[in-house]
């Protein structure tokens, strides 16, 4: 039985040694051009008003304006002393949202930072936020460990309607961009253009959908829409729709993420075996690949339509709790994969299969302890005590004789 007088490893199990000397190695790595922030990375978004640029949430309570291709931090949000684990930006002002340990949505003036309406009801951490802009308001919709969901007026942050169905934490809401569709005379489907849904995913393995109608009073806009859907085997950390709106995206911490159909009542007709917890889940611009992250710290991407997976980003040495996808500077070319996670990194990785496939490669290498220079030193210089061509020939003439 070994022993040890180092105090940082009293009742430590050899196995968390292990792991706690395999993060330290691999923190080290530079994949992804992490850019180092002061505490754990919780949430992203895209800033919408610049592509090279995202907003991160902290365990620390801090929220912040990144610049990707910089690295400076523009905007610093100062306010919470609790983790935030969610944001959301307003679509008609410039403002940004964030969710709360400490069970309220803090919001604040982007361009100034000067603190705004800060939003209470829940009775339990606040997990996941987004907004939705419906005519004559804008409403601030969020999820709750307290499993309710409460739709806000965002500009004056009077609640409007507390919606229960999960018997557990809210962890994901969406908004599905298509709306509700009716059968109208022809028997054809057509979108009302006035009903909105929104789906919300929950610990307790659901995903419960609710009409949104803005012509009925506040206190009633929303009503649930059976029947709930179980895509999964337990909690639904993630929803996104496809950027065609046409298919929803789901991650869950049975290890998969999903695509649900809207075509065949939104059934699963993808499933993507990621494992370990999924945290997050994006889709590219034209729906050709899927990303995934998660506990198991690498970022992995798939063929959306072969369902195999293609790529896998390695550099995070904890778990990833968020991907986006933006685009370069100027808002144009390639799109870029944007990773954040408990190691307090904002990674960025090029979403292109050539440079995924060179990852790989390296990937490969690095596990089997070979470097560039090694490599090169290996292949550029002889082994020590074998022979050249030419001197093999002369010992050979050498025998005969």
């Amino acid at each position: 039985m070994s022993r040890t007088t180092d105090p940082d490893r009293f009742f430590q199990t050899s196995d968390s040694i292990a792991e706690t000397a395999r993060k330290a190695k691999k923190s080290a790595n530079k994949h992804g051009s992490p850019i180092q922030l002061p505490s754990k990375i919780l949430a992203v978004i895209p800033d919408p008003t610049a592509s090279n640029r995202v907003f991160v949430a902290e365990a620390a309570g801090t929220a912040r304006r990144v610049e990707l291709d910089t690295a400076h931090k523009t905007h610093v949000f100062r306010g919470p002393t609790t983790p935030l684990t969610s944001l959301a930006t307003s679509l008609l002002h410039p403002t940004l949202y964030a969710g709360s340990w400490d069970k309220s949505i803090w919001s604040w003036d982007i361009p100034t930072r000067a603190p705004g309406i800060r939003f209470r009801g829940h009775s339990d951490f606040v997990k996941c936020i987004i907004t939705l802009p419906i005519p004559g308001i804008e409403l601030l919709i969020s999820g709750s460990s307290d499993a309710t969901i409460i739709l806000w007026n965002a500009t004056t942050g009077e609640k409007l309607q507390t919606l229960k169905g999960h018997s557990m934490g809210v962890l994901a809401l969406a908004i599905d961009p298509l709306g509700e569709h009716d059968n109208g005379d022809d028997g054809t489907e057509e979108g009302t253009g006035d009903t909105l849904v929104l789906f919300s995913a929950s610990s307790d393995r659901t995903i419960l959908r609710w009409r949104i109608n803005p012509l009925l009073p506040h206190s009633s806009f929303a009503t649930p829409l059976p029947p709930p859907l179980t895509p999964h085997e337990t909690s639904i950390y993630a929803l996104h729709f496809s950027p065609s709106s046409v298919d929803l995206y789901t991650a869950s911490a049975d290890g998969t993420a999903m695509r649900l159909s809207r075509e065949h009542d939104w059934t699963s007709d993808t499933t993507l075996q990621h494992g370990d917890y999924v945290r997050a889940v994006a889709v590219s611009a034209n729906e050709k690949f899927i990303i995934t992250a998660g506990r198991s710290e690498d970022v992995k991407v798939w063929d959306a339509a072969s369902g195999e997976m293609v790529g896998v980003w390695w550099g995070h040495w904890d778990e990833v709790m968020g991907v986006v996808i933006v685009r370069d500077r100027a808002g144009k070319g390639a799109e870029r994969i944007v990773s954040v996670g408990i190691d307090a990194t904002i990674r960025v990785w090029p979403l292109d299969e050539v440079e995924m496939q060179k990852a790989t490669v390296e990937r490969e290498k690095e596990e089997q302890g070979i470097d560039e220079e090694e490599e090169v030193k290996m292949a550029g210089t002889e082994v020590e005590g074998s022979l050249t061509a030419e001197e093999e020939a002369e010992l050979a003439e050498l025998m005969d004789d």
